[in-house]
């Protein structure tokens, strides 16, 4: 990884590098492909300092960070935690997009099928009326049944207590 650091009209001291470099170090921790780090510091007229930090991460292009703060530590803090932010969330991405390893599959004794008898009613066509008493008698939401003409028929309890007729 290429770092340079470059003051603009300002002359850098040997604690606006470890802080700058104390930055890059922290960063590194999301294990991005960082191809190089560029810092610019500027003071301009009205004292006040300008931290740009220019991230250039293999496919993924260049992160670009600018704060401005009457104090250069604040500014070099302020910028650190916006470009962990940056970076963090491109890391989460990449790192849950990841192939998730296959759970293996659970074996289950394999039965046989077994055919169970049972008593089936026997289906006969009825009335509308015939239908409605006997469903009266249940406590279903609805029954299926023929009419005398042969066909299908659904009885079904309305909300209002009443029955309906499809």
């Amino acid at each position: 990884m290429n770092v340079s650091i470059v003051g603009r009209h300002i002359d850098l001291t040997d604690a606006m590098k470890s802080a700058v470099n104390a930055v890059i170090e922290d960063i590194q921790k999301y294990n991005l492909d960082i191809i190089s780090v560029k810092v610019i510091i500027e003071e301009n007229k009205k004292s006040e300092f300008k931290v740009e930090f220019n991230v250039q991460i293999a496919n993924k292009g260049t992160v670009v960070i600018t704060q401005k703060e009457k104090d250069f530590y604040k500014a070099c803090d302020k910028a650190k935690d916006r470009l962990e932010k940056v970076l963090r969330r491109y890391h989460d991405k990449i790192t849950s997009h990841r192939v998730k390893q296959e759970i293996p599959a659970v074996v289950v004794d394999e039965m046989e099928d077994e055919i169970v008898p049972v008593d089936l009613a026997a289906e006969k066509p009825m009335s509308v009326d015939e239908a409605l008493e006997e469903f009266k008698q249940t406590h279903e939401a609805f029954m299926v049944f023929k009419d005398t003409e042969g066909n299908t028929r659904v009885l079904y309890r309305r909300k209002d207590g009443k029955f309906g007729l499809y």
